[in-house]
């Protein structure tokens, strides 16, 4: 029995963990690395059981080409020289932009990296995005502004030195449970915790202050409590003289709110809100913890809130930082290497002749100037029924993607190329589908939310059929004329220490040791980073940025309710690697086998004033639709609005006439609906 350290690659935490593995070929179980920093001995039901999904049988085995509207299992030769042909002849027909590429936030550093150097250096099109793009760059660009780095402050370990952590609007205890453990022993120690969300969840149960807050009204609650800061003198001027820029501008904003009319737009006592003010901005070292998923928040709440850390000082010590919290195990790593339509690797913008020489430096080739189109409008009409060919990388997007209809817009492309493990909902659409390596098989590196740059060690030996993705991806390059010679996953992210400047400390060899780096890791900074600016972050670097009073929505008389669409709590239930460990289907589809068709949910007092019972078929009625589906009837719902798991599309179709786009707010009335 052999026993390997390797990294989770389940959500953004990054646990170490070690594979119990046989005979080099098979897992035969995990248990948690008890000195990790990150997880402590301590691994979630998903970390517990990640090694399952290698042992499916579903997985896909050798490359499948269309033939007569007919999959047929062919050889990679075949697969690699149709791709890298067929790339060519629609390129040359219709230019570099008739092609796109999306990945998933699951993909490692070094495939993302070759994915978009092939679109960009091989094909010549800035067509390249993450599929979760919409969720996060609200987050990525608000970050990049304000404090000039897209990214998590600080290390997920130091949550045990903070005063005050806030949690906004992410159930830690569901979503991201090994963080949710640190922020209950930081709260057992001594934190006072503060937990701001529409809804109860288990982690709320154990706030010292609970603000359950009208959805939506985020950006008025952080405005209120800097207005408390404010008028209370506890700001932290000597960080703002020093480090921070248009203040002026943000003062005069703040001004406009009022602490009274803050309560009511929240909902919220505005006693409860000025003490949660004062709990924060006294605090030596406070930390928040916020999601970057679009469907919990957009820009101006996330601007309102950096803006409160700038305030206050709350950057650049240990324990007290901006924690922008992902569910996927490398968004940070695939914005990292360039996976944006009008960013390059490190973040240059693709408009800039200087950024794209130095990147022209290191790949010998010229590279497009113009941005190219996100995963919306690629899923949505075809980037404006221009692009003719999709790369997915472990991307599903008909069964994850809450935006747009991906089932519609696949069948309309001329080539649909799918690398993954599983004939999922998207590669039935797929003209060509490439096997991938599972977790374990293969040895890459991920970025996780705290920074860590982190390999995903090799294990046991891969099945034979299934290459590895980054494999795959060079091995088209080289079909279609580039010079490419990656002997290893180690040689590609050697180039990435060349190109992306965060990793220019990192290698395979250096990652291997020590739980690996935390970003940025520079060749004079090769043990990683802990903390982010430590050395007080140079004059005038942070950016506050003026957020305007959101004007009071009061909901129409005959819609009295809110329904909130798109939160994820219950994202886990779609995850394609889950539905093939059986333990881990059975552990999150429990709520299905009582809600077999999905549910929305309504608070208790709700339900009981409006005659409803749990389970029960109600009808949603709003100005545009209506939509009949199950009540699941819960004390976690806020009083006042209707909550819509993202998945459950048929209310959003029925509700909105349209997919919908992300954070959305619906004034409805519920009815009950005639047995």
């Amino acid at each position: 029995m052999a026993h390997k350290l390797t990294t989770c690659t389940f959500c953004g935490v990054g646990c170490g963990l070690y594979l119990e593995t046989t005979d080099n070929r098979n897992v035969a179980g995990v248990y948690p690395s008890m000195s990790h920093p990150t997880n402590e001995g301590k691994i979630c039901v998903r970390g517990w059981h990640v090694h399952e999904v290698a042992t499916s049988l579903d997985r896909l085995k050798q490359p499948l080409l269309r033939k007569n509207g007919q999959f047929e299992e062919v050889s990679w030769d075949e697969a690699i020289g149709f791709i890298a042909g067929r790339l060519r002849s629609i390129r040359d027909q219709y230019g570099p932009d008739a092609l796109a590429f999306l990945n998933s936030p699951r993909c490692s550093n070094e495939e993302t990296y070759l994915l978009q150097k092939l679109a960009r250096a091989v094909v010549g099109t800035n067509n390249v995005d993450h599929g979760t793009g919409v969720y996060s760059n609200n987050s990525i660009n608000v970050l990049l502004d304000m404090i000039g780095v897209p990214a998590t402050t600080n290390s997920i370990g130091e949550l045990a030195s903070s005063e005050v952590i806030v949690v906004d609007g992410v159930d830690l205890g569901r979503q991201l449970p090994t963080i949710g453990g640190h922020v209950i022993r930081a709260r057992l120690n001594g934190a006072k915790l503060i937990v701001i969300d529409a809804r109860r969840h288990r982690v709320a149960e154990s706030a010292d202050h609970f603000l359950q807050l009208k959805p939506g009204s985020e950006t008025l609650l952080y405005g209120a409590m800097a207005k408390v800061i404010v008028d209370r003198g506890l700001m932290n001027l000597p960080f703002i003289k020093a480090h921070c820029r248009d203040y002026e501008a943000f003062l005069d904003q703040v001004a406009g709110y009022d602490l009274l009319a803050g309560a009511a737009g929240c909902g919220l006592p505005a006693d409860l809100i000025e003490t949660t003010a004062l709990a924060y901005a006294r605090a030596k070292s406070a930390a928040i913890l916020y999601s970057t998923g679009i469907e919990s928040r957009d820009a101006d709440s996330i601007q309102a809130l950096v803006n409160l850390a700038l305030l206050t000082g709350q950057l650049g010590r240990a324990g007290a930082g901006i924690f922008a919290l992902t569910e996927h195990n490398n968004l940070q790593g695939v914005c990292d290497m360039g996976m944006l339509p009008d960013r390059l690797p490190g973040y240059r913008s693709v408009t800039s002749a200087a950024a794209r020489a130095e990147v022209e430096a290191v790949w010998k080739t010229k590279l497009p100037a113009t941005p190219g189109s996100n995963a919306r409008s690629l899923l949505a009409d075809r980037g404006g029924g221009k692009v003719k060919a999709l790369w997915l990388c472990r991307y599903d997007p008909v069964s994850t993607a809450f935006f747009g209809d991906a089932a519609n817009s696949l069948r309309q492309f001329d080539l649909v190329v799918v690398q993954h493990l599983f004939m999922t909902g998207t590669a039935q659409f797929a003209h060509v589908v490439l096997p991938s390596s599972a977790f374990g098989e293969e040895e890459v590196s991920f970025t996780s939310s705290d920074r860590r740059i982190q390999l995903a060690r090799q294990a046991i030996e891969p099945p034979p059929g299934p290459i590895p993705a980054w494999e795959q991806i060079a091995r088209v390059g080289c079909a279609m004329g580039a010079g490419w010679n990656y002997r290893s996953a180690a040689d590609v992210m050697d180039e990435i220490g060349e190109v992306v400047p965060f990793y220019s400390g990192a290698s395979h060899d250096n990652l291997a040791r020590d739980y690996g780096r935390q970003w940025p890791c520079t060749k004079d900074r090769p043990l990683g980073t802990r903390f982010l600016f430590a050395d007080g972050s140079g004059a005038r670097r942070f950016k506050f940025v003026p957020v305007p009073k959101p004007a009071l929505e009061v909901s129409p008389k005959d819609y009295p309710l809110t329904l909130v669409f798109g939160h994820s709590l219950y994202y886990w239930n779609q995850n394609v690697l889950i539905q093939h460990s059986e333990t881990l289907k059975r552990e999150y589809r429990i709520l299905l086998l009582d809600y077999p068709d999905g549910f929305v949910e309504i608070n208790t007092a709700d339900a009981k004033a409006l005659g409803i019972r749990d389970g029960e078929k109600i009808r949603l009625r709003s100005a545009s639709g209506s939509a009949v589906t199950a009540a699941r009837v819960t004390h976690e719902a806020r009083s006042g609005a209707i909550f819509v798991p993202y998945f459950v599309r048929k209310v959003q179709r029925q509700i909105l006439g349209r997919p919908h786009s992300g954070h959305q707010l619906v004034p409805v009335r519920v009815e009950k609906e005639a047995a």
